[in-house]
């Protein structure tokens, strides 16, 4: 028996051993490299699966447009796998004169019974609202929610400026009459024909069974005149009859009672077949905009002030954007033309994939592959902003050419599918919009997550790496959710990003300033590592998807600013901790030295004249200036944060100063100061977070916002920095989670834009329609994995292009000028 229970003990032992060993396997699969693998066949899957949606329904952005779409939480339309521009009276305007000008002739026709008539009106609303006629008559459609009765009768407007002309012809019921006149258009052929008709004919048929016959012959006929037209001469529009609200009373009217939405949709069915291989297409999108506002409908039978107005903004953006620059309207929008730069670009990729393949294949048949040998060890202090943990490279001879050829490889990959994304109409696309539910869920999702990955950390220093990378992650994390969301629209949210645009500058000047105080030294290596690290995956885009420098604003102005701190630091006094103990002078030099930086400055600011002739003097005007050769966005991103690195030295210097003359003590788990000090500290830093809320609430005008705010932006970063820091339990502990997105956070940033966004951040990406929060996670789950193999390729590319040698740094970076060259003249730099 003793025997049998050891043995069966054992048994269970082995089993619960195997359960265990099953139970790690299965979670040390789970990781970055294996979710990478399933993101590549995600993305490859959902390629065929919107592949065989273009082959059976087509690529015309115009059909899912004037198809299909749904209301969002908000009431507001979105199309059917598009994004829709939201026309002003201005951008109206400006549509038809620029067409006019290049000798294009804008002419619409609407025929039809009182529904489009409508629409008429609301057309001409959009481009006359401002005479009084039109205004009464939709000033009292808006508060009445009735219309008095229209002129049955044929009207027109004209405008020789604008070279617009619109018709109106009152056609109750289909008859040869529209077919004439139909057959009759050859010379001045309308751009837009629009035509309606039914309900008429529902509201005086005796024999309804009768009526919806002839209708249909008529319909017929009509089909076959649009279908012996010139293609493409017209855009011709069907608008089905929309549903409306059954009364349930008794019928006193003896007409009116009789149009149901069974009679609908039988005339709707007959036009849908009939009209479906003629030159016309049924407008169905208008028929579900009505669906969804039956409460705002007119009376009985015609849609709402807010349908009709939703109506005449997809009829614009059906024949306004393909010729207008607008980036949030892509339906009807034609790919943009790629460039000799992209072929280039692409074609070099394709040639170090090529080259990838051969190394491979023949050291396969040598029985040579091996590893790489580059070794990395990381930097001991923060380099510059997101994801700055890129490593060093140690000295080594003979670097093995194939991990570089093999990322260069990969990296093709990412580029074909960033500009399958946005560059191209392969995959939907839909607008952004605000809601609160929308951006606090996922923002609360996100602190639950953080909190509950938490660990101890192995530092105690103030703002200590797993610090910074957790803060940096957590910012970017709630910017990526602000520009998804389209969250800017409310103020003080928006003052509360910009804090957060200015941590991350603040962190690389106080990053910066700590590596030389202790080190004395800026090499020329360390400043070009930090520049790659910061530059590279955009430069690659800029040239990949034709896109200027300043398009990824934030890296230009990173860029520039640590550009600022290594001259600043470099030039005489070099002061540094060795330097200045028990040298009380070297403090005053460095004082010196901060008034002048910060003088410079304010002159740049005060003078935007000056600051133009500066930073429009080619041959570096190119990589301030956006595609229209306008300086305004870098002077307004600049001005902005004109004082946030500043701030971040000073407070490093404080900061040392203060650990210095023993005023605060983090080289222990304790806190950093006496207790009355730290409750001093802890109510100044909450009236400084209180006073910064109170600020962005309390500030209606954005442009006096931003006036302040480079004033003040310090108070809040500070008080926060005081609260994360002056407990040595909070001081000692970091988010995990965090501290992971936070070391790929400049890659999370840059990629946003062309995978995770959508038409240059417009709008948002979608692979999933008609489900939000399922698309918002399959994109973002891509989307991640992606920033993560991009920090990858850029830290195995480094020890390549920034190789250890200041020499051979050199060398590179004069090889990138004179390739940079060529291109250059070509954009007219020179």
């Amino acid at each position: 028996m003793p025997i049998e229970r050891c043995r069966e003990k054992h048994v269970n032992m082995s089993f619960k051993a195997d359960e265990e060993g099953t139970a790690a396997n299965v979670i040390r699969q789970i990781n970055a490299k294996n979710a990478k693998i399933v993101a590549f066949l995600v993305v490859i899957g959902f390629c065929f699966y919107h592949g065989i949606l273009h082959v059976r329904y087509g690529i015309d952005s115009c059909k899912w447009l004037l198809t299909d779409g749904r209301y969002k939480g908000d009431m507001e339309w979105q199309p059917y796998g598009c994004m829709m521009h939201q026309y002003s009276v201005k951008d109206t305007r400006r549509c038809f004169r620029y067409l006019s000008f290049w000798g294009r002739r804008n002419h619409f026709v609407f025929i039809g019974d009182t529904q489009v008539q409508l629409h008429y009106r609301a057309l001409l609303h959009q481009l006359a609202g401002h005479k009084k006629s039109e205004a009464a008559f939709w000033s009292q459609a808006k508060s009445n929610q009735t219309l008095d009765v229209l002129p049955q009768s044929d009207h027109a407007f004209h405008d020789s400026l604008l070279g617009l002309h619109l018709e109106y012809m009152w056609q109750p019921y289909l008859t040869d009459n529209v077919t004439k006149h139909i057959r009759n258009w050859v010379e001045g052929d309308p751009n837009v024909i629009i035509i309606g008709m039914g309900s008429w004919t529902i509201k005086s048929s005796i024999n309804f069974e009768h009526s919806l016959n002839q209708f249909a012959v008529n319909l017929t006929r009509l089909a076959q005149a649009l279908s012996l037209r010139r293609e493409g001469k017209s855009r011709i529009l069907w608008v089905p009859i929309p549903p409306i609200k059954e009364s349930t009373e008794p019928d006193t009217t003896g007409s009116l009672q009789r149009l149901s939405n069974k009679h609908i949709d039988q005339l709707n069915k007959a036009a849908v077949e009939i009209l479906e291989h003629s030159g016309a297409q049924v407008w169905w999108s208008l028929r579900l905009l009505a669906q969804g506002r039956l409460d705002e409908s007119f009376g009985e039978a015609y849609p709402g002030y807010h349908t009709l107005s939703q109506t005449t903004q997809i009829l614009l953006n059906a024949y306004c954007n393909d010729h207008m620059n607008f980036k949030d309207g892509t339906c009807c929008w034609s790919a943009e033309p790629y460039t000799s730069l992209q072929v280039v670009t692409y074609a070099s990729l394709f040639v170090c994939m090529s080259i990838a393949i051969a190394m491979v294949l023949y050291r396969s048949y040598k029985g040579v592959y091996c590893k790489s040998n580059i070794k990395y060890a990381p930097l001991s202090t923060n380099l510059d902003l997101p994801g700055s943990g890129n490593p060093i490279l140690n000295s080594n001879s003979g670097l093995d050419l194939l991990p570089m050829f093999f990322a260069l490889s990969k990296l093709l990959l990412i580029m074909v599918f960033f500009y399958l994304c946005d560059r191209t109409s392969f995959f939907m696309k839909e607008n952004k919009y605000y809601s609160p539910m929308s951006f606090w869920l996922p923002l609360a999702y996100m602190v639950v997550l953080g909190l509950f990955f938490t660990e101890e950390s192995r530092y105690t220093k103030v703002l200590h790496r797993e610090q910074t990378d957790e803060w940096k992650g957590w910012m970017q994390l709630t910017v990526m959710i602000f520009h998804m969301t389209n969250a800017k629209v409310v103020l003080p949210i928006y003052m509360h990003i910009r804090v957060l645009a200015s941590s991350y500058l603040f962190l690389s000047g106080f990053g910066h300033f700590c590596y030389f105080w202790q080190r004395g030294e800026a090499g020329i290596v360390r400043f070009f590592q930090v520049l790659f690290r910061l530059n590279f995956l955009s430069i690659v885009l800029c040239l990949a998807m034709n896109r200027p420098y300043q398009f990824y604003f934030f890296i230009p102005l990173v860029s520039w600013w640590v550009l600022t701190i290594f001259v600043w630091l470099a030039l005489p006094p070099r002061v540094s901790a060795m330097s200045s103990d028990g040298n009380p002078l070297q403090f005053l030099s460095l004082v010196l030295k901060f008034v002048g930086l910060i003088s410079i400055i304010t002159i740049l600011y005060m003078s935007e004249v000056f600051f133009e002739k500066v930073f429009v003097t080619r041959p570096w005007k190119a990589l301030f200036v956006t595609t229209d050769d306008d300086i305004h966005e870098w002077w307004s991103r600049w001005k902005l944060d004109r004082y946030s690195v500043s701030y971040g030295m000073m407070y490093a210097l404080g900061l040392f100063l203060a650990q210095r003359h023993q005023l605060l003590d983090d080289r222990n788990h304790s806190n950093l100061m006496s207790p009355r000090l730290s409750l001093l500290a802890v109510l100044a830093a909450f009236c400084g977070l209180g006073g910064y809320i109170g600020f962005s609430i309390l500030c209606h005008n954005p442009d006096e916002c931003n006036e302040i705010h480079p004033y003040i932006t310090f108070i809040p970063i500070i008080s926060f920095i005081t609260l994360r820091n002056i407990s040595g339990i909070l001081r000692t502990r970091y988010s995990t989670f965090f501290a992971w997105f936070g070391k790929i956070s400049l890659e999370l940033y840059v990629c946003q834009y062309h995978i995770w966004l959508a038409a240059d951040a417009n709008g948002v990406l979608v692979l999933v329609s008609g489900y939000p929060a399922l698309n918002a996670i399959v994109t973002s789950f891509i989307y991640v994995c992606v920033a993560h193999e991009a920090h990858e390729i850029t830290k195995v590319l480094m020890p390549y292009f920034v190789p250890s040698d200041w020499q051979k740094v050199l060398r590179n970076a004069l090889l990138f000028t004179l390739v940079l060259v060529p291109i250059g003249i070509h954009d007219g730099m020179f």
